[in-house]
């Protein structure tokens, strides 16, 4: 990493380097173990999704990272850094708990947040009039942040966020209390984010978002990762599920359905053959059973989440939008 330009690109001819290592993190409060071993490999350029039930530890563990608290075993290492805050300038970081000055205008309030990362103020003012015209809140750039809606006022500490150009962006539970409209526009921001090189990582425990928008999650559970990596290495923890519908019930062309086969009204449901569909295929058409429709389907993200972390973890977990929450 070249700490005098903040340029993290690989050399040529060498691999995308990690933008986030951490190892066997843990981390206690009052005796009580809130994080316990969280390892961690989060590649630059990546959207990674920190999902979990409220509770989890994904905040403690966001916490750590950035360097807000210190582990109390482990090691992690964060655009190249041993230290977080050596970096902090690099860093975006939007915590759980929203929180802005009533009495500010709101191109003020992101300057400001600007400041604290080291962009100059008077450079920040230009950037916030131009970040908020570009977000549909111009007319707001004068109004005190008591003045606005509470997803306007959220969308200037977003921005006050991303004001100073940062590679690496933390948001935690980012769609928390944002409509449908205003859920759509950050998932747009955040993808563009990611086109730039940016690295963004977000803590959710809403399985919508992170199934459209990461490469990779971990899932934290109890202060534990049973699982972090590809978000389709995730839902293949869970074979893929064959949909089969027949003209003829009955015929010689059942013996070669799979043992765990099982009908559902007028459907056939198995998991996938380890040995590909062909087999089956030719069994059906041989056998004459008059197929009317056969598809495989494989499992979503939710139903992935309940196989890795149990259903005591997923009973906290939202699979649709947050507007579906009770």
């Amino acid at each position: 990493m070249d700490m005098a330009t903040g340029d993290f690109s690989p050399r040529e001819g060498t691999s995308a380097p990690m933008a986030i290592e951490a190892h066997n993190l843990i981390k206690r409060f009052d005796g009580t173990t809130a994080v316990d071993g969280v390892d961690l490999a989060i590649p630059t350029g990546a959207i990674y999704g920190i999902l979990g039930p409220n509770g989890a530890g994904k905040t403690t563990t966001l916490r750590m990272l950035l360097g807000i608290i210190d582990p109390d075993e482990g090691e992690r290492i964060v655009l190249g850094a041993s230290n977080p805050q050596d970096v902090a300038r690099y860093i975006g970081y939007l915590p759980e708990e929203r929180g802005l000055y009533p009495a500010m205008k709101a191109y003020e309030a992101i300057a400001f947040m600007g400041a604290l990362r080291g962009l100059p103020l008077q450079q920040g003012r230009e950037k916030a009039r131009e970040l908020l015209e570009n977000h549909g809140l111009g007319h707001a750039v004068d109004r005190q942040i008591r003045q606005l809606s509470k997803g306007m006022a959220q969308t200037v500490q977003l921005l006050g966020t991303l004001v100073h150009e940062p590679k690496l962006v933390v948001l935690d539970e980012p769609f928390s209390g944002l409509d449908a409209i205003n859920q759509g526009k950050l998932e747009v921001l955040i993808r563009g984010l990611a086109d730039k090189g940016t690295t963004v990582i977000f803590s959710t425990h809403v399985i919508s978002h992170a199934e459209r928008l990461c490469e990779g999650i971990a899932i934290i559970a109890g202060g534990k990762v049973p699982f972090a990596g590809r978000v389709d290495e995730a839902r293949d923890r869970i074979p893929a599920q064959v949909r089969l519908e027949t003209r003829r019930r009955e015929g010689g062309w059942l013996s070669a359905l799979p043992q765990d086969a099982r009908r559902v009204g007028d459907f056939w449901t198995f998991a996938l053959p380890e040995t590909g569909v062909e087999p089956l295929l030719k069994a059906l058409i041989e056998g004459e059973a008059g197929i009317l429709s056969f598809s495989i389907e494989r499992a979503g993200l939710h139903d992935a989440f309940v196989a890795i972390a149990g259903e005591v973890a997923a009973k906290d977990m939202v699979a649709g939008e947050p507007g579906d929450e009770a």
